[in-house]
């Protein structure tokens, strides 16, 4: 069995699928590793470190895929790299399927088996293989340390010979994985840390890191919570509530985080206008959603923008590729920990078992058809 690493054909990726921690893992398997030349450079692994741990290095894209029975990738396959893959390969990677049908028809009819990791079940068993977990962890951690760079002012209360410097106040709208990450690393830099969510579950995760919880808790608030954990979209009678009290609590802080993101969905809209207006000149807004749009009224993807009042909002597009060597190898330890069920021990073959719940869950393409549920054709 042969399983190919591909280089990243997005410039601005530069994570990478392996690492030679798992590349020694699969080698362990008796799986042969072929890994494109230079893929792991952007995340500090040259291709000696792949070779020392067993892997075999190709000259190009082409030459790695050839034959391979798993092709692993960051971002889904490009349409030019389809037609490296033999029909019936499996290709793994964070597929960002939603919205995008046409890059998944293009992979069924390349007779590929395509799994997005990113739906990966949360259940016990798949925490390993979490890859939305291992990649939103590093991003709240990152969104803390960029809004405090770009704050330019000290973080902690400082007491001093010439005077008393106050502590910074952190607001972080959001408490998924990122959101707590970025309370436990702003607590942990000395600020004043609050935040918020629609799920009331939260709350007891918040202040168990020493920040105070800010949201209207009415009926609403109590339910809103679907059953695989992610929040629910509120009531527009709720947002207008939870917008009032936002906007008071908004006007004092000098870091806002903003993480919140519905699957399949644009993000919400959580910080107005006005709302950015009300800001002190200095204060920073960090939206980690704005791939999908943005938290932020006034954010722009990949660009960091300065508002008329001083305000800054700051739109690093893939946050997590700011730590492309911690980010890869966390991301290569969810491959593997999946791949490994895909793996028959014994004839050390590809040996998917489609009745598997890790497997329909995250399969999309396979026989030259688009299977999962959520993203079948509609019909006319």
């Amino acid at each position: 069995m042969r399983i190919a690493v591909l280089s990243e054909t997005d410039a601005a990726e530069p994570r990478v699928a392996a690492v030679p921690e798992t590349v020694k893992k699969f080698k362990g398997l008796g799986v042969e590793v072929v890994v494109q030349s230079g893929a792991g450079l952007k995340a500090g692994v040259p291709d000696s470190e792949f070779e020392a741990a067993g892997a075999t290095v190709a000259a190009s894209a082409e030459e790695a895929a050839r034959d391979a029975d798993l092709v692993l990738k960051v971002r889904r396959p490009a349409p030019e790299e389809l037609k490296l893959f033999k029909s019936g390969a499996a290709v793994v990677a964070i597929m960002d399927p939603y919205g995008n049908e046409a890059a998944l028809q293009g992979m069924a009819e390349a007779g590929i088996s395509a799994f997005a990791m990113e739906l990966m079940p949360r259940i016990t068993r798949a925490q390993v293989m979490d890859v939305l977990s291992s990649q939103a962890n590093l991003a709240g951690y990152r969104a803390v340390v960029d809004g405090a760079a770009e704050y330019g002012r000290a973080m902690p209360m400082m007491m001093t010979a010439a005077g008393t410097v106050p502590a910074a106040r952190v607001f972080v709208m959001g408490v998924g994985v990122a959101g707590l990450q970025a309370i436990a690393t702003a607590r942990r830099m000395g600020a004043v840390v609050t935040a918020t969510d629609v799920r009331p579950a939260t709350k007891e995760q918040v202040e168990s890191l020493g920040a105070k919880f800010v949201a209207v808790e009415d009926d609403e608030f109590k339910q809103a919570e679907t059953a695989g954990g992610y929040a629910k979209e509120m009531s527009a009678e709720y947002q207008k509530k939870q917008a009032e009290l936002v906007k008071g609590h908004i006007a004092k802080q000098d870091i806002v985080i903003t993480t919140a993101l519905i699957p399949g969905r644009p993000a919400p809209k959580l910080v107005s206008e006005e709302m950015v207006a009300s800001m002190k000149p200095g204060s920073v807004l960090i939206d980690l959603a704005v791939e999908r749009g943005g938290n932020v009224a006034g954010a722009k993807a990949g660009e960091i923008v300065t508002t008329g009042n001083g305000v800054k909002i700051v739109g690093h597009l893939n946050v997590p590729g700011r730590l492309a060597a911690t980010a890869s190898s966390l991301y290569a330890r969810n491959l593997y920990a999946f791949l490994e069920t895909l793996i028959d021990k014994e004839s050390k073959a590809l040996a998917v078992k489609w009745d598997d719940e890790l497997v329909k869950a995250t399969n999309l393409t396979r026989d030259g058809q688009v299977v999962h549920a959520s993203f079948q054709p509609k019909a006319a």
